[in-house]
């Protein structure tokens, strides 16, 4: 007999997050952790609110017809593949949704114009093995260094022997690294508190980065443990600071190789160091410059202004076809990286600006513009400076619908830019996350 606490629940879509959403029949929301969209379930209540409720599932009943069987063994323990169980259209699909759903119920955008401006969510890349970077968790537990994958719940690590998402040329690094750090760790304290991988399939270049509190390292003998463990073109420390929820990187330390790590977008090589934001997904981000510069149609006579450019992505093909980008980061890693990636394509007509967009926005009248903010999008006054540019055309690309949709809202309030298409791509194949790419016009 089922208890109190438990229901029959069948799962109506997909959250933007791991969990699928139910109704009970009394019409409560119910957030279900485990359930995929058209299953029906038996599920716990493990947090019961006044407006909604949370619950995993006990027992699958029936299964949906978009169930797979996950390619991951460590689907369900691991919390990088949430959405692993899940048909590929399925994803594709339920992504979309997601877009559409906070444009309607964030923007209260009618819902029939946003089905018709939201197109449908595109696929670049394979499925599996399209990551260029993965991380790797850092845990001492009864005296012993455990090296792995988030668990599900975020607090524990799970010790993997591959990550499928990266490369599939590379995906037993992560076991060599692991290996060489657990060895490494036995004898002595690292102050290791997570471990960066980027390996690139176009320029066969890999990576280790250890990101370390300050202090003694055991330099020599860590750059050659990593090194003939992984064959890595570079390994280095980066060392970090400050309270635990405001950590800062006080430097960088080229222990073995390069010291950075390069991967090939178009036209450019790009040169990143450890610290610096670079689309986990190369033919993703191939893909998101693509539907950047069909929208904007960039001219050799044009002005144009790049805000939130870290390293240069979207920047550096921009000024092989404008005639001058005004480039803002506020990363300083990035901002050192911009600079150098700019001096090996020798372009020489861009000016690379470190600071805050809203304070350091450019004193010029742009022709079109490229914004790339981080998950918390733009604030209320560069939605303010952007509309009050002469532009023809504004790119905005998003990693989160929500702020997304409160910045589309804030530029129909100014009244001065309206989008002509919003176009949904798949940089994270297994997860509910998704970029999105929006032109705006002016009206």
């Amino acid at each position: 007999m089922a208890s109190v606490d438990e229901l029959t629940l069948h799962i109506e879509r997909m959250t933007y997050g791991a969990d699928g959403i139910s109704h009970t029949p009394e019409g409560k929301t119910v957030f279900v952790a485990g359930g995929l969209a058209g299953d029906t379930v038996r599920a716990r209540i493990t947090s019961d609110g006044s407006s909604f409720s949370r619950a995993e599932v006990t027992e699958l009943l029936e299964g949906s017809s978009q169930r797979v069987t996950p390619a991951c063994p460590y689907t369900g323990i691991c919390g990088g593949c949430p959405w692993a169980a899940m048909k590929r259209e399925a994803q594709l699909a339920a992504k979309r949704a997601n877009v559409v759903d906070a444009l309607v119920r964030i923007a209260h955008w009618d819902a029939h114009e946003v089905d018709a401006l939201v197109a449908p969510c595109e696929a670049p890349s394979d499925a599996w093995g399209y990551r260029n970077k993965i991380e790797l968790a850092f845990q001492r537990k009864h005296g012993r260094a455990i090296i792995g994958m988030h668990d599900r719940s975020g607090a524990g690590v799970v010790k993997v022997d591959s990550c499928l998402l990266l490369d599939s040329r590379y995906k037993k690094v992560a076991k060599s690294v692991a290996g060489g750090l657990t060895y490494l760790s036995g004898s002595q304290e690292l102050g290791i508190e997570r471990v960066g991988i980027r390996a690139s399939r176009r320029t066969k270049d890999v990576e280790v980065a250890l990101w370390t509190s300050t202090g003694p390292f055991p330099r020599a003998q860590v750059a050659k443990v990593l090194s003939d463990a992984c064959k890595a073109s570079s390994v280095v420390r980066v060392l970090v600071k400050g309270p635990q929820k405001a950590r800062r990187v006080s430097g960088v330390e080229r222990l073995a190789g390069k010291g950075y790590w390069e991967e090939r977008l178009g036209e450019a090589t790009m040169a990143l160091s450890a610290p610096s934001f670079f689309q986990v997904n190369t033919a993703g981000a191939q893909r998101l410059v693509e539907l950047v510069l069909a929208g904007l149609e960039p001219d050799e006579d044009d002005e144009a202004m790049d805000l939130y450019c870290g390293a240069g992505t979207f920047t550096l093909p921009l000024a092989r076809r404008a005639g001058f980008v005004s480039a803002v980061e506020s990363y300083g890693p990035a901002v050192r990286d911009l600079r150098r990636n700019l001096e090996r394509a020798r372009l020489d007509n861009v000016d690379a600006v470190g600071g805050d967009a809203g304070r350091e926005f450019p004193d010029t009248d742009a022709d079109i513009i490229v914004v790339d903010p981080p998950r918390a999008g733009l604030s209320a006054d560069v939605v303010e400076q952007l509309s009050d540019q002469p532009a023809r055309a504004i790119a905005y690309v998003s990693c989160d619908p929500a702020t997304l949709a409160r910045d589309l809202a804030r530029f129909a309030e100014q009244g001065t830019f309206a989008p002509s298409s919003i176009t949904p791509v798949d940089l994270f194949p297994q997860t509910f996350h998704v970029e999105t790419v929006t032109i705006l016009r002016r009206k």
